[in-house]
Protein backbone atom coordinates (compact mmCIF):
# COMPACT_ATOMS: atom_id res chain seq x y z
CA UNK A 1 0.00 0.00 0.00
CA UNK A 2 1.26 3.49 -0.89
CA UNK A 3 0.14 6.64 0.94
CA UNK A 4 -0.13 10.32 0.04
CA UNK A 5 -0.21 12.62 3.05
CA UNK A 6 0.61 16.06 4.42
CA UNK A 7 2.34 16.99 7.64
CA UNK A 8 0.53 19.21 10.10
CA UNK A 9 2.54 22.15 8.73
CA UNK A 10 1.60 21.32 5.12
CA UNK A 11 4.57 19.40 3.66
CA UNK A 12 3.45 16.77 1.12
CA UNK A 13 4.61 13.21 1.75
CA UNK A 14 4.75 9.86 -0.01
CA UNK A 15 4.86 6.72 2.07
CA UNK A 16 4.35 3.03 2.53
CA UNK A 17 4.38 0.79 5.59
CA UNK A 18 8.15 1.36 5.95
CA UNK A 19 7.83 5.14 6.37
CA UNK A 20 7.37 8.48 4.61
CA UNK A 21 9.59 10.71 2.46
CA UNK A 22 9.04 14.20 0.98
CA UNK A 23 6.83 13.80 -2.09
CA UNK A 24 9.25 15.79 -4.27
CA UNK A 25 12.08 13.40 -3.44
CA UNK A 26 10.27 10.89 -5.68
CA UNK A 27 8.27 13.22 -7.93
CA UNK A 28 10.21 16.52 -8.26
CA UNK A 29 7.43 18.18 -10.27
CA UNK A 30 4.75 17.48 -7.61
CA UNK A 31 4.60 20.35 -5.14
CA UNK A 32 1.38 19.16 -3.46
CA UNK A 33 -0.65 16.02 -2.85
CA UNK A 34 -3.17 17.27 -5.40
CA UNK A 35 -0.41 17.23 -8.04
CA UNK A 36 0.19 13.54 -7.33
CA UNK A 37 -3.46 12.40 -7.41
CA UNK A 38 -3.55 11.72 -11.18
CA UNK A 39 -0.43 9.58 -10.83
CA UNK A 40 -2.01 7.70 -7.93
CA UNK A 41 -4.89 6.62 -10.16
CA UNK A 42 -2.41 4.57 -12.18
CA UNK A 43 -0.07 3.58 -9.33
CA UNK A 44 2.75 5.23 -7.39
CA UNK A 45 6.41 4.52 -6.81
CA UNK A 46 7.28 3.94 -3.17
CA UNK A 47 9.78 5.63 -0.82
CA UNK A 48 12.48 3.23 -1.99
CA UNK A 49 12.75 5.39 -5.12
CA UNK A 50 13.37 8.54 -3.05
CA UNK A 51 16.48 10.63 -2.71
CA UNK A 52 15.71 10.94 1.03
CA UNK A 53 15.56 8.46 3.92
CA UNK A 54 12.08 7.46 5.11
CA UNK A 55 10.71 8.63 8.47
CA UNK A 56 8.37 6.32 10.39
CA UNK A 57 4.72 7.25 10.72
CA UNK A 58 5.15 7.50 14.50
CA UNK A 59 7.65 10.31 14.01
CA UNK A 60 5.24 12.53 12.05
CA UNK A 61 2.22 14.72 12.82
CA UNK A 62 -0.31 14.63 9.99
CA UNK A 63 -2.76 17.22 8.76
CA UNK A 64 -5.63 16.61 6.31
CA UNK A 65 -4.29 15.07 3.11
CA UNK A 66 -5.51 18.07 1.08
CA UNK A 67 -5.25 21.71 2.11
CA UNK A 68 -8.37 22.56 0.07
CA UNK A 69 -10.49 19.57 -0.98
CA UNK A 70 -12.74 19.73 -4.00
CA UNK A 71 -16.38 18.69 -4.06
CA UNK A 72 -17.37 16.82 -0.89
CA UNK A 73 -20.17 14.30 -1.39
CA UNK A 74 -22.05 12.43 1.32
CA UNK A 75 -24.24 9.38 0.72
CA UNK A 76 -27.22 8.68 2.97
CA UNK A 77 -28.68 5.28 3.90
CA UNK A 78 -26.15 3.32 1.85
CA UNK A 79 -25.81 0.46 4.35
CA UNK A 80 -28.89 -1.76 4.45
CA UNK A 81 -28.82 -2.27 8.22
CA UNK A 82 -28.39 1.45 8.93
CA UNK A 83 -31.44 2.29 6.81
CA UNK A 84 -33.42 -0.37 8.68
CA UNK A 85 -32.31 1.06 12.05
CA UNK A 86 -33.74 4.42 10.96
CA UNK A 87 -36.97 2.78 9.70
CA UNK A 88 -36.17 4.05 6.21
CA UNK A 89 -36.79 2.22 2.96
CA UNK A 90 -33.60 1.40 1.05
CA UNK A 91 -33.04 3.90 -1.76
CA UNK A 92 -33.38 2.90 -5.40
CA UNK A 93 -30.71 5.49 -6.27
CA UNK A 94 -27.93 7.01 -4.14
CA UNK A 95 -29.21 9.63 -1.69
CA UNK A 96 -26.34 12.06 -2.14
CA UNK A 97 -25.72 15.53 -0.75
CA UNK A 98 -22.90 18.10 -0.67
CA UNK A 99 -20.93 19.39 2.28
CA UNK A 100 -19.02 22.69 2.09
CA UNK A 101 -15.22 22.77 2.12
CA UNK A 102 -15.43 24.79 5.35
CA UNK A 103 -16.85 21.70 7.09
CA UNK A 104 -13.57 19.84 6.54
CA UNK A 105 -10.94 19.47 9.22
CA UNK A 106 -8.04 17.09 9.75
CA UNK A 107 -6.79 14.38 12.11
CA UNK A 108 -7.32 15.26 15.74
CA UNK A 109 -9.98 17.83 14.88
CA UNK A 110 -11.27 19.05 17.13
CA UNK A 111 -14.89 18.50 16.21
CA UNK A 112 -16.61 21.65 17.49
CA UNK A 113 -20.25 21.14 18.40
CA UNK A 114 -22.67 24.02 17.70
CA UNK A 115 -24.12 26.09 20.54
CA UNK A 116 -26.80 24.08 22.32
CA UNK A 117 -29.48 26.56 21.25
CA UNK A 118 -28.74 25.52 17.64
CA UNK A 119 -28.27 21.79 18.20
CA UNK A 120 -28.09 19.59 21.26
CA UNK A 121 -27.87 16.23 19.47
CA UNK A 122 -24.92 15.67 17.14
CA UNK A 123 -23.98 12.22 15.88
CA UNK A 124 -20.69 10.96 14.44
CA UNK A 125 -20.41 8.42 11.65
CA UNK A 126 -17.38 6.52 10.32
CA UNK A 127 -17.19 6.25 6.53
CA UNK A 128 -14.98 5.07 3.69
CA UNK A 129 -13.99 8.01 1.50
CA UNK A 130 -13.17 7.70 -2.20
CA UNK A 131 -10.66 10.28 -3.49
CA UNK A 132 -10.88 11.18 -7.18
CA UNK A 133 -7.53 11.29 -8.97
CA UNK A 134 -8.38 12.21 -12.57
CA UNK A 135 -10.88 14.49 -14.24
CA UNK A 136 -13.66 12.32 -15.63
CA UNK A 137 -17.18 12.32 -16.99
CA UNK A 138 -19.45 9.35 -17.72
CA UNK A 139 -17.02 6.77 -16.41
CA UNK A 140 -18.37 3.24 -15.91
CA UNK A 141 -18.15 1.35 -12.63
CA UNK A 142 -15.89 -1.17 -14.39
CA UNK A 143 -13.47 1.64 -15.29
CA UNK A 144 -13.73 3.59 -12.04
CA UNK A 145 -10.36 2.40 -10.75
CA UNK A 146 -8.71 4.36 -13.57
CA UNK A 147 -9.94 7.64 -12.01
CA UNK A 148 -9.77 6.77 -8.29
CA UNK A 149 -6.59 7.93 -6.54
CA UNK A 150 -7.33 5.97 -3.39
CA UNK A 151 -9.32 5.75 -0.19
CA UNK A 152 -9.36 7.52 3.15
CA UNK A 153 -11.10 7.20 6.54
CA UNK A 154 -13.67 9.90 7.26
CA UNK A 155 -15.75 10.98 10.24
CA UNK A 156 -19.00 12.66 9.21
CA UNK A 157 -21.21 14.57 11.64
CA UNK A 158 -24.94 15.36 11.65
CA UNK A 159 -26.90 17.79 13.81
CA UNK A 160 -29.59 15.15 14.14
CA UNK A 161 -32.16 17.32 15.93
CA UNK A 162 -31.92 19.93 13.15
CA UNK A 163 -32.57 17.26 10.53
CA UNK A 164 -35.45 15.77 12.50
CA UNK A 165 -37.24 19.12 12.50
CA UNK A 166 -37.44 19.00 8.71
CA UNK A 167 -35.73 16.70 6.18
CA UNK A 168 -35.19 19.76 3.98
CA UNK A 169 -32.68 20.95 6.60
CA UNK A 170 -30.21 18.21 5.58
CA UNK A 171 -27.61 20.63 4.22
CA UNK A 172 -27.75 22.78 7.34
CA UNK A 173 -27.52 19.77 9.66
CA UNK A 174 -24.39 18.53 7.85
CA UNK A 175 -22.54 21.79 7.22
CA UNK A 176 -21.31 23.15 10.53
CA UNK A 177 -17.59 23.89 10.61
CA UNK A 178 -15.50 20.77 11.50
CA UNK A 179 -18.37 18.39 10.62
CA UNK A 180 -16.15 16.34 8.28
CA UNK A 181 -12.86 14.92 9.56
CA UNK A 182 -10.62 13.88 6.66
CA UNK A 183 -8.12 11.09 7.18
CA UNK A 184 -4.38 11.54 7.52
CA UNK A 185 -3.67 10.06 4.10
CA UNK A 186 -4.93 8.76 0.80
CA UNK A 187 -4.31 5.01 0.79
CA UNK A 188 -3.38 4.03 -2.77
CA UNK A 189 -4.01 0.28 -3.22
CA UNK A 190 -2.96 -2.09 -5.91
CA UNK A 191 -5.08 -2.10 -9.06
CA UNK A 192 -8.46 -3.83 -8.68
CA UNK A 193 -8.15 -4.00 -4.88
CA UNK A 194 -11.24 -5.82 -3.53
CA UNK A 195 -13.38 -3.63 -1.31
CA UNK A 196 -16.27 -5.85 -0.23
CA UNK A 197 -14.39 -7.25 2.77
CA UNK A 198 -13.36 -3.84 4.13
CA UNK A 199 -15.02 -3.30 7.50
CA UNK A 200 -15.96 0.24 8.53
CA UNK A 201 -16.23 0.93 12.27
CA UNK A 202 -17.60 3.92 14.20
CA UNK A 203 -15.65 4.06 17.49
CA UNK A 204 -16.46 6.42 20.36
CA UNK A 205 -14.28 6.45 23.47
CA UNK A 206 -12.62 3.20 22.33
CA UNK A 207 -15.97 1.38 22.09
CA UNK A 208 -17.15 0.16 18.69
CA UNK A 209 -20.64 1.61 18.24
CA UNK A 210 -21.33 0.44 14.67
CA UNK A 211 -19.62 -1.80 12.15
CA UNK A 212 -20.32 -3.30 8.75
CA UNK A 213 -18.52 -4.32 5.59
CA UNK A 214 -18.60 -2.54 2.25
CA UNK A 215 -20.25 -5.63 0.75
CA UNK A 216 -23.45 -4.58 2.53
CA UNK A 217 -23.77 -1.21 0.83
CA UNK A 218 -26.56 -0.65 -1.68
CA UNK A 219 -24.12 1.13 -4.02
CA UNK A 220 -20.45 0.19 -4.10
CA UNK A 221 -17.72 2.88 -4.07
CA UNK A 222 -17.05 2.27 -7.76
CA UNK A 223 -20.76 2.50 -8.59
CA UNK A 224 -20.99 5.80 -6.71
CA UNK A 225 -18.14 7.23 -8.80
CA UNK A 226 -19.87 6.10 -11.99
CA UNK A 227 -23.32 7.42 -11.03
CA UNK A 228 -22.06 10.85 -9.99
CA UNK A 229 -19.85 11.15 -13.08
CA UNK A 230 -23.04 10.90 -15.16
CA UNK A 231 -24.28 14.09 -13.49
CA UNK A 232 -21.17 16.24 -13.30
CA UNK A 233 -17.47 16.36 -14.05
CA UNK A 234 -15.44 14.82 -11.24
CA UNK A 235 -12.02 16.34 -10.59
CA UNK A 236 -8.84 15.50 -8.66
CA UNK A 237 -9.41 16.17 -4.98
CA UNK A 238 -13.16 15.48 -5.02
CA UNK A 239 -14.16 13.14 -2.20
CA UNK A 240 -17.16 10.80 -2.06
CA UNK A 241 -17.92 9.67 1.49
CA UNK A 242 -19.73 6.41 0.87
CA UNK A 243 -22.11 6.16 3.84
CA UNK A 244 -21.95 4.85 7.38
CA UNK A 245 -22.75 1.54 9.04
CA UNK A 246 -24.17 3.54 11.95
CA UNK A 247 -24.00 6.79 13.89
CA UNK A 248 -23.52 7.50 17.58
CA UNK A 249 -24.29 10.61 19.61
CA UNK A 250 -21.24 12.60 20.70
CA UNK A 251 -20.76 15.10 23.52
CA UNK A 252 -17.88 17.35 24.64
CA UNK A 253 -14.95 15.32 25.94
CA UNK A 254 -15.56 12.34 23.66
CA UNK A 255 -12.95 10.88 21.32
CA UNK A 256 -14.27 9.64 17.98
CA UNK A 257 -12.49 7.37 15.51
CA UNK A 258 -13.26 6.01 12.05
CA UNK A 259 -11.52 2.70 11.42
CA UNK A 260 -11.17 1.03 8.02
CA UNK A 261 -9.60 -2.35 7.45
CA UNK A 262 -6.38 -1.96 5.41
CA UNK A 263 -6.97 1.76 4.70
CA UNK A 264 -6.28 3.17 8.17
CA UNK A 265 -8.08 5.27 10.74
CA UNK A 266 -8.65 8.86 11.79
CA UNK A 267 -9.61 10.21 15.21
CA UNK A 268 -10.75 13.54 16.62
CA UNK A 269 -11.62 15.06 19.98
CA UNK A 270 -15.04 16.59 20.59
CA UNK A 271 -15.39 20.07 22.12
CA UNK A 272 -18.00 22.79 22.24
Amino acid sequence: MRYLARTADGRPLLGDDSGFVPLQSVYPDASSVRDALPRAASGLDGPAAATADPVSRDGLAFGPFLSSPGKLFGIGLNYAEHAADLSEDPPDEPASFFKPATAATGPGGPIRLPPVEQSDRVTAEAELGVVIGRTCRNVSAADADSVIAGYTPIIDMTAEDVLQRNPRFLTRSKSYDTFLVLGPHVAVPEEDEPLDDVEVRTVVNDEVRARNTVANTHFSPRELVAIHSEVMTLEPGDVISTGTPGAHRITPGDRVRAELDRFGSVGADVVR
